[in-house]
């Protein structure tokens, strides 16, 4: 069970630690959109951010696998930062 943004994250490290197995992730089926809607802050933006820079780092720390990120997906990430969404963002990693 994981957070609707988080799957690929949650599937990475699995993958990682489980490479023989299959597993089975779980969220709630919500669209970005109806999540955001039902958020009462922006504390979820700055937490998918974070998520997003650990997609990058941590398959070269050797902690989960690499997934591939699209490219807007990095383009909306590093817009997100400019625009101070950066609260989990990791410094001297």
């Amino acid at each position: 069970m994981c957070r609707p943004y988080d799957k690929k994250r949650v599937y990475a490290a699995f993958k990682k630690i489980m490479p023989e197995y299959d597993g089975i992730f779980v969220s709630e089926d919500i669209s970005v959109e109806s999540y955001m809607k039902r958020a009462e802050n922006e504390e979820w933006i700055h937490v998918l951010v974070g998520d997003i820079q650990r997609m990058i780092l941590y398959p070269k720390k050797g902690w989960q696998i690499e997934m591939a990120i699209p490219d807007e997906v990095i383009e909306a990430y590093n817009k997100l930062i400019s625009l101070g969404y950066d609260k989990y963002i990791l410094n001297n990693f």
